[in-house]
């Protein structure tokens, strides 16, 4: 059972209290109490920023109990120009994925975000709406966004997520306490391709594989994908390639549920 609360941000409200108490003991402390806000607030805004980060709360980058296994995660779909194409390659070499859906698009394209789930992978929660604002939300209209989504996915295919990934991997403190609360666990990443901005699928690729080894969690995006030149989805040009890789180094493709078995 994840915690509610970290325990950081426990420490973090007795320092704004020893900071006020400091400075109603005396005045003259008041910029050393200004100092220790300002750290506060900065190191709780790197926790925010860096994705792969651990300060604000439990975070799979890896998959620890697995090292034989990769999860390819795939985000901001489904996409009904670019997610069958991805689903029919993952069929044909038997492959399976989680997919971090967008809850307002599974409502869009509900046939497609039930293939997903019918063809055995996972679907995770990446919000309602993807707002790239969402580390700047308060607790009230971060759960909104996270809860909408599950009652979205729910809906369309009958599947509860266990896994969040928030827009762009940016949060702030208020997320854990609202993932704890529907029961959800956030998931980041091992290394990504910046599929989204790189129309190189060969870079993308080489960013993927660049020291590749089991437990590695890797992010591609079928919704928002970048296009080469000859307008592929990106996740396209680079899915074939990636999937001889894994092959090779006999590496094998699961869920995050398959392969996050233990506790971070």
């Amino acid at each position: 059972m994840q915690p509610r609360i970290p325990a950081w941000l426990g420490l973090s409200s007795l320092i704004h209290l020893a900071a006020v108490a400091a400075v109603l003991l005396h005045p003259r402390f008041w910029p050393w109490s200004l100092a220790a806000v300002l750290a506060n607030h900065l190191f709780l805004a790197l926790g925010g920023l860096l994705p792969r980060s651990r300060l604000l709360g439990p975070n799979w980058t890896r998959l620890p109990a697995a090292p034989h296994c990769v999860a390819l995660t795939i985000d901001d779909g489904p996409d009904p120009e670019v997610t069958p194409a991805v689903l029919d390659l993952l069929t044909r070499h038997g492959v399976r994925a989680t997919f971090f859906c967008i809850g307002e698009r599974v409502a869009a394209y509900p046939d497609l975000a039930r293939r997903i789930a019918a063809e055995g992978h996972e679907i995770g929660n990446h919000t309602e709406r993807h707002r790239y604002l969402f580390s700047l939300f308060g607790p009230a209209a971060m759960r909104r966004e996270i809860d909408q989504a599950q009652q979205s996915i729910a809906a369309t295919c009958q599947v509860v997520p266990r896994y969040f990934r928030a827009p762009a991997g940016l949060r702030n403190p208020f997320l854990q306490p609202c993932l704890s609360d529907l029961d959800l666990q956030l998931a980041s990443w091992t290394r990504r391709g910046y599929d989204t901005v790189s129309a190189d699928a060969e870079q993308v690729l080489k960013r993927l594989t660049r020291n590749l080894a089991g437990g590695d969690i890797l992010l591609l995006h079928d919704g928002r994908a970048a296009r080469t030149a000859d307008g592929t989805p990106v996740i396209l040009a680079v899915l074939p390639g990636l999937l001889a890789v894994l092959a090779r180094q006999r590496l094998r493709c699961v869920t995050l549920s398959e392969g996050l078995t233990a506790h971070p």
